[in-house]
């Protein structure tokens, strides 16, 4: 198995056509460490792009997040009702989609997972993509893209 220590992403591991290894995020104001997945082949160096993605994200990690728990809070708003009637137990319902009155009481709901460095496309633009677990959608989860 393939290891290396890159300035940038740390200590990573070559497994399932990904660099492997962990970062920390501030979610819903709680520190959590997560996987962090830099997509590259093996054999290859990881692109200025990104670690230039990588970086922001680090630097301005708190408006980034700020702006992704706002919209899972939006995203939660508008379908919980939803979710909540696919459960007929109504005291199950409460616990897995219950009704919330601000973002941070999702804190409870919804678990980051995994940081994804994506490759960079044709068009040069930085990707990353931030995996959840979510109460409400055990199989699915979330995920986002910047």
């Amino acid at each position: 198995m393939t290891r290396i220590n890159d300035e940038s992403f740390g200590k990573l591991e070559y497994k399932n056509n990904f660099w492997r290894g962990k970062t920390t995020i501030k979610m819903f104001g709680v520190e959590k460490e997560i996987l962090l997945s830099v997509d590259a082949y093996e054999n290859t160096d990881f692109s200025h792009v990104q670690k230039e993605a990588f970086l922001n994200f680090i630097q301005d990690m708190e408006n980034i997040m700020n702006k992704a728990e706002k919209h899972i809070y939006d995203y939660y708003m508008e379908h919980y009702e939803e979710y909540r009637e696919m459960i007929a137990n109504k005291s199950e319902a409460d616990q897995v989609v219950p009704n919330i009155h601000s973002v941070l009481d999702l804190k409870k709901l919804v678990e980051p997972t995994e940081l994804i460095v994506r490759r960079v496309r044709k068009n040069g633009k930085r990707r990353l993509v931030l995996l959840c677990d979510v109460s409400w959608d055990i199989e699915n989860g979330i995920g986002g893209l910047k």
